[in-house]
């Protein structure tokens, strides 16, 4: 039976080695507005879901020098937000994800899975659908083999486990975080696909006037967070968006949630809102 490898040459490292991950995976959590998930894959066992939580650290580091990889996924309501290129050489990485002063793009989580080898996420202002995601996968030379359907990506800081990279002293390659922006999401633009029927309301929305998917929830502050979701739900509802969509809006853009902390919360308030603004959109 063969030998797993050794976690760390000495406590001390080890120690480092947990301090920096944790640092890693929090500015990942501050990408992805703590909505995230990582798993652990076993390319015989499958693969199992573990909360993305600095407390797991050391078994992630385990289960990762036993052989296994470590991913991580935007949660599924906020997943139409994020785009994953993958399998990129450095000139397609320099080509499109640069800027001519040679600076990383606004929006971009950046990891090299390899050496020389990178994915890249993508932060969306808009919520894009998968034909879409689809389109500019291809535009942007990913990976053909890699459907944005429920796809995961390599977490940094841990080893890239795939045999083709093992070294001939027996190491893999570390997962490194190159760039990551968290304040800034991409107007990406419409991919020239079928673009969903709208409903016609003669109704304009209160508040700031948008048009097509300019609509942001900016355009709808009012006096407290709980009235600009209203608003900006009862916006989206009158241009056709069904109540998924709209909560998934709303969850990406709201930046404070003090009041409705946690899943449940979250999802009942939602509920709650959307449900009266359909109510309101059903009367006229």
């Amino acid at each position: 039976m063969p030998l797993a490898l050794p976690l760390c040459d000495s406590q001390v490292t080890c120690d480092l080695q947990v301090i920096k991950m944790e640092q890693i995976l929090w500015k990942i959590n501050q990408f992805f507005y703590n909505q995230c998930s990582l798993a652990v894959l076993d390319e015989k066992a499958g693969r199992w879901i573990v909360k993305s939580d600095s407390k797991i650290i050391p078994y992630l580091k385990a289960e990762n020098a036993n052989g296994r990889h470590i991913l991580v996924k935007p949660d599924q309501q906020i997943e139409p937000y994020y785009l994953l290129v993958d399998d990129l050489n450095k000139k397609q990485l320099n080509n499109h994800h640069k800027s001519g002063s040679n600076i990383f793009k606004h929006g971009r989580m950046v990891v090299e899975t390899s050496p020389g080898n990178y994915q890249v996420w993508i932060h969306s202002a808009r919520p894009l659908s998968l034909n879409e995601k689809r389109y500019w996968l291809k535009r942007l030379h990913s990976d053909p083999g890699a459907d944005p359907h429920n796809r995961w990506g390599r977490c940094p800081g841990f080893r890239n486990r795939k045999q083709k990279h093992k070294t001939s002293s027996g190491q893999y390659p570390l997962a490194k975080l190159i760039w990551i922006d968290w304040k800034n999401k991409i107007d990406i633009p419409e991919a020239g696909l079928s673009s969903r029927k709208k409903k016609i309301l003669p109704h304009q929305p209160q508040g700031g006037v948008c048009h097509k998917d300019s609509l942001t929830r900016s355009n709808y502050e009012k006096q407290d967070e709980s009235a600009t979701d209203f608003a900006y739900a009862l916006a989206l509802a009158r241009r056709g968006y069904n109540p998924t969509e709209i909560s998934q809006r709303i969850i990406a853009e709201r930046q404070n949630w003090e009041n409705h902390t946690g899943s449940k919360k979250m999802g009942k308030y939602l509920y709650r809102t959307i449900a009266k603004v359909g109510e309101i959109v059903d009367q006229n």
